[in-house]
């Protein structure tokens, strides 16, 4: 299966566009914003939890980063409400789910095999953001090969001052203009290696998840 498999073309979805689509297990349902593999895939996701919901323990080759948008993610008797970022270990395995429900964004098989650490980030923690030039940003992961990241914009600014080797953004509240389209919360954008002055927040205070490194290499040991 493959889904906006072309890294080299600028992808945009919008949540107008969203098709829920049925997972194996009941009561999980995804919108599909890249794939490339049938079940067991390389992929990014937007993922619904119906209240109650579980998927059986598996594991995960090539890692899972989540972070959870709405509601409540559990795993393994941990409980995650929305904010938390979780990051995965290639090998892994875990037992998902969900007691009143959640929608979480999902990449999976993105992660190196020399990264073994599990990551686990409250981005509503006052502690975990930070001042870096004029922006407030909440680091979440950064290596050699991409930085992730939670960023803030004032009204008007653009989201990047230099060229980008490939980008993902998913907006988490606000809104933000491209090139003169509105982008509301729940809107998710890849971009290839380019300069993108027109990419700009139209409302105070937008929040955006960003990740930058070049999306369409598949991720290799150190």
């Amino acid at each position: 299966m493959l889904i906006n498999a072309d890294f080299s073309r600028r992808v945009v979805v919008v949540p107008r566009q969203y098709e829920w689509v049925a997972s194996p297990q009941g009561g999980v349902e995804r919108v599909m914003l890249d794939r490339v593999g049938m079940e067991k895939a390389r992929a990014t996701s937007i993922v619904r939890y119906a209240p109650e919901s579980s998927f059986p323990r598996h594991q995960h080759p090539g890692g899972e980063e989540i972070l959870v948008l709405s509601g409540t993610f559990s795993e393994d008797g941990m409980h995650y409400a929305a904010g938390w970022y979780l990051r995965n270990p290639s090998g892994s395995n875990h037992q998902p789910s969900s007691g009143e429900g959640a929608v979480i964004f999902v990449k999976l098989q993105q992660m190196r095999p020399d990264e073994q650490d599990p990551v686990r980030i409250d981005t509503r923690a006052a502690q975990s953001w930070q001042n870096q030039a004029d922006r407030e940003v909440c680091p979440l992961f950064s290596n050699e090969a991409e930085q992730t990241s939670l960023q803030r914009l004032a009204l008007g600014e653009a989201l990047f001052a230099e060229p980008v080797d490939g980008a993902e953004l998913l907006v988490l509240s606000g809104n933000v203009v491209a090139d003169g389209e509105s982008y509301e919360r729940g809107s998710w954008m890849r971009l290839p290696a380019g300069q993108y002055p027109g990419i700009v927040a139209a409302t105070h205070g937008t929040t955006l998840y960003l990740k930058i490194a070049r999306l369409g290499e598949m991720p290799e040991e150190a």
